[in-house]
C-alpha cells in the first residue's frame, strides 16, 4: 500500500511509465478492444500501440512488466457513500453471510455485546450495528426494541437497516431520540408501534429515520474525518477505484471535501451530490461551484431522494407488496418521500438551476414521478442534461422509452439479484423481480447505464458487481431474469465507460486512449477471459491514478517491477 501524503495533487513531477507484457483492455469501443502497450506521461495517456512504437516516441519512460495481469481503465464508483466509510470504524457489523457472520437474533445480540467488551463502551454511550438485515434472520422478523433491552438496558443500541433507509433502536436510544407514542410520523416515514399503545417497538424507517434520528447524530469533526480520510480512500483504492461518489452530501460534507481538497489529501477523485434538502444553501453559492473538479472534488449535482429501499418494503410501488407494509400495513404500495408537487418543484429548481439531477427511486410509481417532474421541466435528451435515477430497480418496460426521450440515464444495482432476489420474489412476485435492474433491455433501448454497490449497502468489491450482472444468481441460487444477463465486457462497461458519460467525463476518464487521465487498474487476470464464476474470485494487483500508485497489494509477483522501456 502506498503513502497517501506522497500522492501529487499539487504539480509534483510524474515519472514517464510505459506498461506490456499483459492483456491491456481498453474499453474504447463496442467491443473488447486490446493494445499491446500503454504510455504515461504527465498524468495522462501520452501513447496507445504497440510496444516498439512506445520505445521511439518515449525512449526514457520506465518499463512497467505486467507479467500477464491485466490492465484496464480505473473503476469508477457510480454510485455509493464514500462518507459512509468515516462512521463504520466505530460500528460493528451485524451483517449475515457473506458480508458478516449473523444468522439469527442470537448472533446480532452476540456482536454488539463483543463490541461493547472490546471497545469498553460505558453506559450511555453509543452502540451501533451496520448491515442489519431482518430478511435473513433465521426468526424472520425485525429485531425490537424488546430483544435489545434485556442486553443492553443502560446503552444507546441502533441497528442500522442494511438499506441505510432505517433503524432499529433500543428504548434508551428512543428516548435519546425523544421518540414516544405521541411522536408524529412524518410524512413518508414509518414508526413501527404496539397496536394497543402506540408505543414504538424500535423500527423506524424512511423520514422518520432521518429526521428523527440520523442527522441528530453525533459525528466526528472535520479534523477527526480528516484523520480518517486516508483509510477510508483505501477502502476505494484497494478494489481498483480511481473515482469515488458521496452520494448525499450535505454542507458539512461539501466543507469537509473542500478542506481535504486544500490540504491535497484527495487522491481520488470524488464526486459529491449535494442534498436536495439544502439545496438553497449550496446551489448558486459561489463557495460551492458545481461540476468542475477542485483538488480532486467536484459537486456533481444535486441528490434528491423520492422512495425507500425494496428490501425494506419502502420503495413506492405502483402495486401493492404482497406481503403488505414493514408494520403490517395491508395494500401497501410504499410512499413516496415527497408529495409529487413538491419533488416537481425540486426537480425545477435543479433544472432552472442548470443542476445535474440524481434521483433516488426505486419502486416504478417513484420512477413514473421522476419521468412526469422532467416532462413538466420540458426537457428532452436533445438537452443532453443526463439525469441519473439511480437504483431504478424496478422499472416498468415500458419506463425505459420514457427515459430515452427525455435523455435519463440509469444507475442500476444488480447486487440486490443475489442479496435480495429471492426476498424480492416474495413481495412482488416473480415477473416483476425479474426484471429489476434490466442492463441488457437497457442497452437494447439505447441507453447507457452504470451499475454500482451503494456501499455501505452492499460491499464495494467491483468483481462482485460484474459476477451479479453477469449471472444474476440468488441467494437461493435461482437465477432472477435470464434475459437480463450481460456478458463481461458489457458488465465492465457499467463501471467504466457508461459510468464516465453519467458524470460527463467520457473524454477524461473510463476507457484508455491517448488524452485521458491515466487511471488504471491492475487485475489478476482478464475479467472477459474467465467463466463466470470466476469473476468474482479475481482481485486487484494495483490500482493507479493519473499515472501514481495510489494502492498495490501485498501479493507475491504484484506488477511492481520497473525498467527502462529501451532496456526490456
Amino acid at each position: 500500500m502506498t503513502n497517501s501524503t506522497a500522492i501529487p495533487r499539487t504539480g509534483e513531477t510524474r515519472l514517464d511509465l510505459t506498461f506490456g507484457n499483459g492483456p491491456i483492455l481498453t474499453m474504447d469501443g463496442p467491443t473488447a478492444s486490446y493494445v499491446e502497450s500503454v504510455t504515461v506521461s504527465g498524468g495522462r495517456i501520452a501513447h496507445v500501440g504497440s510496444l516498439s512504437e512506445a520505445r521511439e516516441r518515449h525512449p526514457d519512460a520506465e518499463f512497467r512488466d505486467l507479467h500477464g495481469a491485466a490492465l484496464l481503465p480505473g473503476f469508477i464508483d457510480a454510485h455509493s457513500h464514500l462518507s459512509f466509510a468515516f462512521e463504520l470504524a466505530g460500528q460493528v457489523n451485524v451483517g449475515a453471510p457473506p458480508v458478516g457472520t449473523c444468522r439469527d437474533i442470537a448472533d446480532v445480540v452476540a456482536a454488539l455485546e463483543e463490541f461493547r467488551t472490546t471497545r469498553s463502551v460505558p453506559e450511555g454511550e453509543w452502540i451501533i450495528g451496520y448491515g442489519y438485515d431482518q430478511e435473513t434472520l433465521a426468526e424472520n422478523r425485525h429485531i425490537t426494541k424488546f430483544d435489545l433491552d434485556a442486553h443492553f438496558p443502560r446503552h444507546n443500541v441502533m441497528l442500522i437497516h442494511v438499506s441505510s433507509h432505517g433503524a432499529v433502536l433500543n428504548s434508551a436510544a428512543l428516548a435519546w431520540a425523544g421518540v414516544d407514542a405521541t411522536t408524529p410520523t412524518p410524512e413518508g416515514g414509518v414508526i413501527s408501534r404496539e397496536p394497543a399503545t402506540g408505543e414504538p417497538t424500535g423500527l423506524l424507517m424512511e423520514t422518520a429515520y432521518i429526521f428523527l434520528v440520523a442527522n441528530k447524530m453525533p459525528r466526528a469533526d472535520q479534523e477527526g474525518r480528516l484523520q480518517l480520510l486516508d483509510a477510508a480512500l483505501q477502502m476505494y483504492a484497494a478494489h481498483g477505484y480511481t473515482h469515488a461518489q458521496d452520494g448525499f452530501s450535505t454542507i458539512t460534507d461539501l466543507d469537509f471535501y473542500q478542506a481535504a481538497a486544500a490540504r491535497g489529501l484527495l487522491y481520488l477523485d470524488v464526486a459529491a451530490l449535494g442534498s436536495f434538502l439544502e439545496f438553497g444553501d449550496w446551489a448558486g453559492n459561489a463557495k460551492y461551484p458545481t461540476g468542475t473538479y477542485n483538488g480532486g472534488v467536484k459537486i456533481a449535482g444535486m441528490k434528491i431522494l423520492q422512495d425507500g429501499s425494496p428490501q425494506g418494503r419502502t420503495a413506492y410501488m405502483s402495486e401493492p407488496y404482497l406481503l403488505g407494509g414493514p408494520d403490517g400495513q395491508q395494500d401497501w404500495c410504499g410512499e413516496p418521500t415527497t408529495p409529487f408537487e413538491s419533488f416537481a418543484a425540486v426537480v425545477q429548481k435543479g433544472v432552472d438551476a442548470g443542476v445535474q439531477l440524481f434521483v433516488h427511486a426505486n419502486g416504478d410509481a417513484a420512477i413514473d414521478d421522476v419521468i412526469n417532474a422532467l416532462k413538466l421541466t420540458g426537457t428532452t435528451a436533445a438537452d443532453d442534461r443526463r439525469s441519473v435515477v439511480i437504483h431504478s430497480q424496478f422499472q416498468r418496460p415500458d419506463q425505459l422509452a420514457d427515459y430515452a426521450r427525455l435523455g435519463i440515464t440509469p444507475s442500476y444495482f444488480t447486487n440486490h439479484s443475489y442479496f435480495w432476489g429471492d426476498v424480492h420474489v416474495a413481495n412482488v412476485g416473480y415477473p416483476k423481480a425479474a426484471f429489476i435492474s434490466p442492463l441488457k433491455s437497457a442497452a437494447d433501448a439505447g441507453l447507457l447505464a452504470s451499475n454500482h454497490t451503494d456501499f455501505a449497502v452492499t460491499p464495494l468489491d467491483p468483481f462482485f458487481v460484474l459476477w451479479t450482472s453477469m449471472s444474476r444468481t440468488t441467494r437461493s441460487g435461482r437465477v432472477l431474469g435470464p434475459d437480463e444477463r450481460v456478458d463481461a465486457y458489457q458488465a465492465l462497461q457499467a463501471i467504466t465507460t457508461a459510468a464516465a458519460y453519467q458524470m460527463f467525463e467520457e473524454n477524461r476518464k473510463g476507457r484508455i486512449a491517448e488524452g485521458l487521465l491515466a487511471d488504471f487498474v491492475i487485475v489478476s487476470a482478464d475479467p472477459t477471459q474467465v467463466g463466470i464464476d470466476e469473476v468474482k474470485e479475481l482481485h486487484v494487483l494495483e490500482t493507479i491514478k493519473e499515472g501514481v500508485t495510489i494502492y498495490r497489494a501485498e501479493h507475491p509477483g504484484a506488477a511492481d517491477h520497473t525498467s527502462k522501456t529501451s532496456a526490456a
